[in-house]
């Protein structure tokens, strides 16, 4: 059976290389970016089985990287762990907001943890989510 594949896109360096250790040493195949912008992009190239997304980034934030993969019909359906220092009710306030104003709304992502994150919840969601 093949690993299954997780994008990691966090700009802290400190970060990505913590849930990629994590995650790897779980059984899972890692790829990770800085931004946005290069996480849609690897999303595009590699298709993998979950992206975990943080959302405060510099350029193209983890919101904008979000919704544009949502909206596009080949990437809509792989799902989405937003992991961030940001408050849960800040988000959801947020994507509320995003969401009055569009014609297309964005769904909720399959979870939402805040930073620091406890690494059992974690992996007990990516196992719900992809196994």
């Amino acid at each position: 059976m093949a690993q299954k594949k997780i994008l990691v896109v966090d700009d802290e360096m400190d970060m990505r290389f913590y849930v990629c250790a994590l995650l790897e040493s779980h059984g899972y195949q890692t790829v990770a970016t800085r931004d946005g912008k290069a996480g849609l992009q690897k999303a595009c190239d590699d298709r993998p089985d979950l992206i975990i997304l943080d959302i405060m980034m510099p350029g193209d934030g983890g919101v904008k990287m979000y919704g544009r993969l949502k909206a596009d019909p080949a990437l809509a359906q792989i799902p989405v762990i937003m992991l961030s220092a940001v408050a849960e009710r800040s988000f959801r306030h947020y994507l509320a907001m995003l969401n009055a104003q569009s014609p297309q709304p964005v769904p909720d992502p399959v979870a939402y943890l805040e930073k620091p994150v406890d690494h059992e919840r974690l992996l007990e969601r990516i196992r719900q989510t992809i196994g």
